[in-house]
């Protein structure tokens, strides 16, 4: 039997870099994305799902490479207008992302599932690759700050990531259910790999994780759990990831993230530079650059990330039949 099929699990810009990778190098058909939904939020009547769009338009080539973050070549009208008026302008919305947030709403209002929405507009916009939210329910994430329970984009954005982080909730985990599509692929005996993208740990993967029976259902499957480090020589490439990992008590490195992820990882890359923290990390250690400047690097980190699942996958279903 071919193993051939891969799940990532993602946030934003970071891993959605690495889910490009993946599906310059995988047929369209053995690759499914799913999106972390903790940063979704409602905003003027809008329901926002950044991690989502982040993924949907990197896969379709239709990201903002200047900005990181929404789409190319974008226009302002709507937030000059909005600004002009005294509205909440903290949160940009560019007219061509706008659109794709008052569509989502309208189909949601009409009771259309998260997923279908998000399969549909990846069809719509050429995205190959299945792109999924790792469920349809209401999971929030929130963090615990030293100006108090902050909901994560007024963290995030509004806030620009300055207050001080002591505690992360996830509202809605205890009732979140993964979707079946998502249960059904780590079940499936093709499954050759589950990539864990180097996004941020706290507000990016474990939102994800959190998700009722997901652990278990990682654990569970037959195929290797691997993932890529975001800390490079003790600092993130981008966003809040060291700065966060020191507010919670923790040495910003790629060890540590390893430790923050336990025995759900089978396997974690780390980049070259930091072969020095090889010998603190449980899973097997693979060491490879990491930093992904460009399209070749994207695709090249994923080639080695399959790589490295592939070594595991003899040992790991050795493991799965003795247990």
């Amino acid at each position: 039997m071919t193993r051939d099929l891969v799940v990532a699990l993602s946030g934003g810009i970071g891993g959605a870099k690495l889910a490009l990778g993946l599906s310059r190098i995988l047929p369209t058909d053995n690759l499914l994305v799913v999106a972390n939904v903790g940063d979704d939020f409602e905003h003027l009547g809008l329901h926002i799902a950044p991690d989502a769009d982040t993924l949907m338009y990197t896969l379709a080539g239709l990201d903002n490479s200047k900005l990181g973050w929404g789409r190319q070549d974008e226009t302002w009208t709507f937030m000059e207008t909005l600004s002009a008026l005294g509205g909440e302008d903290w949160f940009r919305l560019g007219d061509r992302d706008l659109a794709v947030h008052i569509e989502r709403t309208r189909r949601l209002r009409q009771g259309e599932s998260l997923s279908a929405i998000t399969a549909d507009f990846c069809r719509r916009l050429g995205v190959g690759p299945r792109v999924l939210p790792v469920t349809d329910d209401r999971l929030r994430t929130r963090l615990r700050t030293d100006e108090g329970w902050l909901d994560f984009q007024d963290y995030f954005v509004r806030l620009q990531c300055r207050p001080v982080v002591r505690e992360l909730a996830f509202d809605g985990a205890d009732h979140a259910r993964p979707l079946p599509d998502l249960l059904a692929a780590l079940a499936d005996e093709r499954l050759r790999a589950v990539v864990i993208c180097p996004s941020n740990p706290f507000i990016s993967v474990e939102p994800i994780l959190a998700v009722q029976g997901l652990r278990q259902a990682l654990s569970a499957c037959a195929a290797p759990v691997i993932a890529v480090s975001p800390i490079i020589g003790g600092h993130a490439v981008k966003g809040p990831t060291a700065k966060m990992m020191v507010e919670l008590g923790m040495s910003p490195t790629a060890a540590a993230v390893a430790q923050r992820y336990g025995n759900v990882l089978d396997g974690y890359v780390i980049d070259s530079g930091d072969a020095d923290e090889a010998a603190q990390v449980a899973p097997m250690v693979t060491l490879a650059p990491t930093l992904m400047t460009n399209l070749a690097e994207r695709e090249q980190l994923a080639r080695v990330v399959l790589e490295a699942a592939d070594v595991l996958a003899p040992s790991k279903r050795r493991r799965d039949l003795v247990a």
